[in-house]
């Protein structure tokens, strides 16, 4: 079943408040997905020629220190680590030197954060209230085609601050996987999450705009899905043409938010005077800090 929400936040002076809202809005999904929970913040750019990983480990004991760079948060067996140099780069000798450290994303300013659990156990263990951000997303999940980890958790990054969360399910994302692989995309789980967002990833490396590549997903994905995705900008919403996992959109001139139910955006202040609408199947519906629209 799966719940979804996103803030982005408009009005700059929300942005102390990002993770307080987030972590409010990802708890009313609680029931919709009690197998784990994740968040992506955006937050803190790095300086140019710099990257932001955010790593995960299994082992409580790690000495996130000897990754090298200098890390910048430790939360709940994650760690945020700057490194200079391109991202890849700082991936593949992560991935080579460290082999039982995870890279959960790699950018300027994404973090992703997540683990098995209910999503309200979640919110506290990682201090969701304690972010501040431009914009985040938050999935709950319900396991239907994957083993419950914190790897296969969402939301899942492919690319450099590109994360997407998903509700619903895909058909064909072994066979598109296996198309993936052979365009140089690399997955670390079976989830078919995972796929979705390797498939973005290939199709903003080839050329193609944010919209663009979403509504490809139209042709090239089977299934039914809400998306939502998040870039270094801002966030993006696609629902299938069936358009049946549930939806919800609300603006004001201080923010926008999506959800999988009404309940999770009426906890954001001024929600009684929000402008809001169920997306339409087949529509982009995107937002970002240049263009806010």
């Amino acid at each position: 079943m799966c719940g979804i929400v996103g803030l982005f936040c408009k009005n700059p002076e929300l942005e102390p408040l990002l993770g307080e809202y987030l972590s409010a809005m990802l708890v009313q999904m609680d029931e919709r997905g009690p197998d784990s929970a994740g968040v992506a913040i955006y937050r803190d750019p790095a300086s140019d020629g710099w990257s932001k990983l955010t790593l995960y480990c299994a082992d409580p004991a790690v000495d996130w220190d000897a990754i090298g760079g200098e890390v910048l948060d430790v939360r709940a067996k994650h760690a945020v680590v700057l490194l200079e140099g391109d991202a890849d780069e700082a991936e593949a000798a992560i991935r080579a030197a460290h082999p039982g450290v995870r890279v959960m994303s790699a950018g300027r300013v994404i973090e992703i954060y997540k683990e098995v659990g209910r999503p309200r156990a979640f919110a506290g263990e990682f201090r969701l209230d304690d972010f501040a951000g431009t914009h985040g997303l938050g999935h709950t999940r319900m396991a239907t085609e994957s083993r419950v980890t914190t790897e296969g958790s969402h939301p899942f990054s492919t690319g450099h601050d590109l994360c997407l969360v998903h509700n619903g399910s895909l058909s064909n994302h072994n066979r598109l996987r296996r198309e993936l692989r052979r365009e140089g995309i690399e997955f670390q789980t079976e989830n078919d999450t995972e796929v979705a967002a390797g498939y973005l990833t290939w199709r903003l490396r080839e050329g193609d705009s944010l919209e663009t590549a979403l509504e490809s997903c139209l042709e090239a994905l089977d299934g039914f899905y809400t998306f939502l995705v998040g870039t270094a900008d801002g966030f993006a919403v696609l629902r299938d043409p069936i358009a049946c996992k549930p939806a919800v959109l609300a603006e004001t001139d201080d923010w926008v938010a999506m959800a999988s139910e009404y309940r999770a955006i009426a906890v954001l202040p001024g929600a009684t005077d929000a402008q809001i609408w169920e997306p339409e199947p087949r529509v982009v519906y995107a937002w970002e800090k240049a263009l806010v629209a």
